[in-house]
C-alpha cells in the first residue's frame, strides 16, 4: 500500500526535477541570448567604425575645399567692386573670424569698407521693440522719411539705411554727419548699436548674422534682423543678408527673408557664410545688386544655387 509519505516524496521529486530543469533551461537561453547581444554589438560597432571612417573623409574633403577658395577666392572676386563702398553690419551672433575674412574679400574686390556697425541683442528684443520704435521716430534725420505703422526692424532698417547708406539716385549721404553722430550715439547710449570708428555712408551694405537664433522669441528675433536688412537693401544701391549653417532655418534671419517674396525680390541672402566659398559667393552677390538682381545662395534647400549664375 502506497503511504502518505511516498505521495510526498514523489510529488516533491517532481517540482525538483522541474526546477531544475528550468534553471538549466534558462541558463542556455541567457548563454544564447548574451551570445547574439555581443554578436550585435560587434556589428554596430563595426557600423560605427565605418561611418566615423566616411565622416572623417568628408571632413578631409571639405578642409581641402575650403582651403582651394580661401586662396583662389581672391582672384575670383578681383575688381568685381571695383570703386564701389560697402558698410558692414553685423549682428551680436555674427563670428568675428567671418567678418574679418569677408572684408579682407571685399577690399580684394576693390571695394572700400567704409566701417562698422554692430546690432546688439536688445535689437532684436521683441521686449524692447517699442523702445526701439520711439526711439528712431525722435532720431529720423530731416528731410527723410520712415515706413509708417511698420515693424521695428522695418523702420530701424530706414534709419540706419538714411544714416549709412548714400542716396542710389545721387550718391550723395542722406544725413548730415551732425545727424549721423547724434542718431548712432542715441541708439549706442540705448544699448541698441555699437558703432565702429570713422564711419561714413557707402553704397552697399552686408549684413552678418550667425546660424538659427536659439531661446525664447527666437523666430521673432530672426524676423527683426530680416525685416531690417530687407529695408536697407532698399534705402542704398543693394544689400546682402549673410550668415552661417543654421541660418537659412526657419529661425534663421535668412530662412525668414527666403519666406518673404517681397524680400526675395530685392535681397540677396547667402547661407554659408562659415565657409570661403560662401564669402566669395556673398561678395558676388553684392555684385548682382549692383546690376538690380537679387538671389538666394548656398547649400540650404531652400537656396536656389550655389552661386550667382549656378544652378540649383
Amino acid at each position: 500500500m502506497i503511504s502518505l509519505r511516498y505521495h510526498i516524496v514523489s510529488i516533491t521529486a517532481v517540482f525538483l526535477a522541474l526546477a531544475v530543469g528550468v534553471v538549466l533551461g534558462s541558463t542556455a537561453i541567457s548563454g544564447r541570448l548574451l551570445s547574439g547581444l555581443n554578436d550585435d554589438k560587434s556589428a554596430l560597432g563595426e557600423e560605427v567604425s565605418a561611418l566615423q571612417a566616411e565622416r572623417n573623409a568628408l571632413d578631409a574633403r571639405l578642409a581641402d575645399s575650403d582651403r582651394f577658395a580661401t586662396s583662389v577666392g581672391p582672384l575670383a572676386v578681383k575688381g568685381q567692386l571695383a570703386e564701389r563702398t560697402v558698410v558692414v553690419v553685423t549682428t551680436a551672433d555674427a563670428r568675428p573670424d567671418d567678418r574679418d575674412a569677408l572684408t579682407e574679400l571685399l577690399r580684394a574686390a576693390g571695394a572700400t569698407v567704409t566701417g562698422e556697425v554692430q546690432l546688439t541683442e536688445s535689437f532684436a528684443d521683441p521686449d524692447k521693440g517699442d523702445q526701439l520704435l520711439n526711439l528712431v521716430a525722435r532720431l529720423q534725420p530731416a528731410g527723410t522719411q520712415l515706413p509708417t505703422g511698420a515693424d521695428p526692424g522695418t523702420r530701424a532698417g530706414a534709419l540706419l539705411g538714411a544714416l549709412l547708406l548714400i542716396g542710389k539716385d545721387d550718391n550723395q549721404p542722406q544725413a548730415t554727419p551732425d545727424e549721423t553722430a547724434a542718431a548712432l550715439g542715441g541708439l549706442a547710449s540705448a544699448g541698441f548699436v555699437k558703432p565702429g570708428q570713422d564711419l561714413r555712408p557707402a553704397q552697399l551694405t552686408v549684413v552678418l548674422t550667425g546660424g538659427a537664433v536659439q531661446g525664447d522669441s527666437a523666430a521673432d528675433r530672426a524676423a527683426t534682423v530680416a525685416r531690417f536688412a530687407s529695408q536697407l537693401d532698399r534705402s542704398g544701391a543693394g544689400t546682402v543678408l549673410a550668415g552661417g549653417s543654421g541660418s537659412a532655418d526657419g529661425t534663421g534671419a535668412v530662412g525668414v527673408a527666403r519666406a518673404d517674396t517681397a524680400a526675395t525680390s530685392v535681397l540677396s541672402t547667402v547661407d554659408n557664410l562659415d565657409t570661403a566659398s560662401g564669402r566669395v559667393v556673398a561678395v558676388l552677390a553684392l555684385r548682382e545688386q549692383l546690376e538690380g538682381r537679387a538671389g538666394r545662395y548656398g547649400v540650404a534647400g531652400n537656396a536656389e544655387g550655389t552661386a550667382p549664375g549656378a544652378a540649383g
